[in-house]
């Protein structure tokens, strides 16, 4: 059944406000995460308003913070990841999910549903698995992380057991790397949730460009000091792919199409909000019942997250019944 309507943006947070469930809220308490995290006390600086901070530009800090924020806030004691992969800013990573939980509070009277019986697919997990981790400790819900890179994925499945998550915790690979949903769910197998952070880019060079573009905007493009090439660091198949973002996300929409009965929400970050009428377009193409654009915003920083959905909403609230029904394990 095709979508009749357009797409529905949900209410989003007040401006430059994160979730209200997500727990970075305010400042920082400096002192009490070097106090569980003493390496991170040689990145703390103080910015241009005398207030304790790290330097963003420096992926060696930015990677020891989100060690200590793991600790601090979610109990994760073991956090690390392969030189040059993606280092991710936690905070949006985990708004997105929080936006997640909305959306299927819509057809479960209005109460984000929690536990095992919620399982949710993160398309391209990388060697940080932060999308598991946070979805895990915040919800309980089961995942199963994919990737196309091997490295990546011997990362995060070091996590996985070092944090005794294995039973939480699935990871796969996709074998061929031009497909996202073909050749990797079993038949029988069924999402409430898929989630993606999707390349970005459409080649290595517009990637740095982006980068440096990036310092500029934020004043710290000092030609006298040597700032790395990208910040949060990343692999190829992590920050670009052939056509670009664009083309991942109708790729996704295409393949979304076939697999439309095992998964009730299929969900995707939008970087650009140029993009959007590209995916809106193939997602009428392959038949959306239903598409909600949410928007996030963390300070100055604005993002968005784009779902769709081939159930109607009986078709949804009986999933999230037999969902709530499931016993935990």
């Amino acid at each position: 059944m095709r979508q009749k309507t357009p797409p529905r943006a949900a209410t989003p947070a007040p401006k430059g406000q994160v979730h209200p469930r997500n727990r970075h809220q305010g400042r920082y308490d400096f002192p009490q995460l070097i106090a569980a995290s003493p390496e991170l006390a040689e990145f703390v600086i103080l910015n241009p308003y005398g207030k304790q901070s790290i330097d963003f530009a420096n992926p060696d800090a930015v990677k020891v913070f989100n060690r200590a924020l793991l600790r601090q806030l979610y109990g994760i004691r073991h956090w690390d990841i392969p030189p040059g992969y993606l280092c991710p800013p936690i905070p949006g990573r985990a708004d997105y999910l929080h936006g997640l939980a909305d959306l299927l509070a819509e057809d479960h009277d209005g109460a984000p549903p929690r536990g095992a019986g919620v399982r949710a697919l993160d398309v391209g997990c990388g060697a940080n698995c932060i999308y598991p981790l946070l979805g895990q400790a915040d919800y309980g819900w089961r995942f199963v992380g994919s990737d196309i890179d091997p490295v990546a994925l011997d990362s995060a499945r070091a996590i996985v057991r070092a944090n005794g998550l294995e039973g939480a915790i699935e990871l796969r690979r996709q074998s061929e790397p031009k497909h996202i949903f073909q050749g990797l769910l079993a038949a029988d197998e069924r999402f409430a949730l898929t989630l993606c952070n999707p390349p970005f880019h459409a080649s290595a060079d517009e990637a740095r460009s982006g980068s440096t573009r990036k310092w500029k905007n934020l004043g710290r493009l000092d030609p006298k000091r040597k700032l790395p090439v990208l910040n949060f660091g990343g692999q190829s198949n992590e920050l670009w792919c052939e056509g670009g973002e664009v083309a991942f996300l109708r790729r996704m929409a295409r393949e979304s199409a076939a697999v439309a009965g095992q998964v009730l929400w299929f969900s995707s970050l939008v970087s650009k909000a140029g993009n959007l009428p590209a995916l809106q377009a193939a997602l009428r193409q392959a038949g959306a019942h239903a598409v909600r654009q949410v928007d996030m915003a963390q300070g100055n920083k604005q993002s968005r997250f784009v779902a769709w959905t081939f159930h109607d909403t009986a078709a949804r609230r009986a999933w999230l019944t037999a969902v709530a029904a499931t016993p935990s394990t």
